[in-house]
């Protein structure tokens, strides 16, 4: 089984108005198994966007290491922003393709699994918010990556939509599993996602628990299971409650 082994001992930065270092990241540690879908949980502004940079090679100016067992190798990385950042005058499959060179019957596979089969060519200005947030989904999914990084990419949808976008987000997840590493403020959420749950300290940002969802997959849509998990976390861990 490959895993991801994550050590991020320091990450800092010098605060030009005072030439202060803030250290924002201290020692953390983290495991990904192959396959895994893991949820980070954690106050706002404690570093969690960093930690995504950092693992997406867009921000190198730390000291630690991210490696990929059993061999030794940069992971490929897809990352699905808050923002969909969709170039507006290029259609939903076009948006994909500049991401990915997979095969047409891929892409139909993907776009007809997240519910945009018949917006293929439509431009991102008659798209819904939650519409492209599923194609940049698609277009991270299609890079066939070790590592899928997801920024609270469902933020600021309203409870239905948000819902429909989790099921699809798990319905292609499970016949296209890669390793997930989802930000998400929303503990509810977390739980109808996630195998495990990662929960992190305010700055500088370390792990303070990990737990294990042990609800089955198949009965995350029910509300009162997830809300009986979400109670006996806070009886179970009481070191998370502040950050909630």
């Amino acid at each position: 089984m490959s895993q991801l082994a994550i050590h991020i001992s320091d990450k800092s930065y010098i605060n030009p108005a005072n030439n202060k270092t803030k250290q924002i990241i201290k020692d953390l540690k983290i495991n990904l198994n192959n396959n895994e879908f893991v949820c980070l949980v954690g106050p706002s502004g404690c570093g969690k966007t960093t930690l995504l940079n950092i693992l997406a090679n867009l921000d190198t100016k730390f000291s630690g290491s991210i490696e990929l067992q059993p061999k030794h190798a940069q992971p490929k990385v897809g990352y699905v922003f808050q923002n969909p950042r969709l170039l507006p005058w290029r259609t939903v499959r076009e948006n994909i393709q500049l991401a990915t060179t997979a095969k047409p019957e891929t892409l139909e596979f993907l776009l007809d699994s997240m519910g945009l089969a018949n917006e293929k060519d439509s431009f991102p200005e008659h798209l819904s918010l939650g519409m492209s947030r599923r194609v940049s989904i698609i277009r991270a999914f299609a890079t066939d990556p070790d590592l899928l990084l997801m920024d609270e990419p469902f933020v600021s949808l309203d409870p239905p939509t948000a819902r429909q976008a989790r099921q699809l987000l798990i319905e292609l997840w499970t016949t296209r599993a890669h390793k997930v590493l989802f930000v998400s403020h929303d503990l509810r959420e977390a739980i109808t996602l996630a195998d495990r749950l990662i929960f992190l300290s305010s700055s500088p940002m370390t792990v303070i628990s990990e737990v294990p969802v042990t609800i089955p997959r198949k009965d995350r849509n029910q509300e009162i299971k997830i809300e009986q998990f979400r109670q006996q976390l806070f009886i179970d861990h009481p070191e998370i409650t502040e950050l909630l």
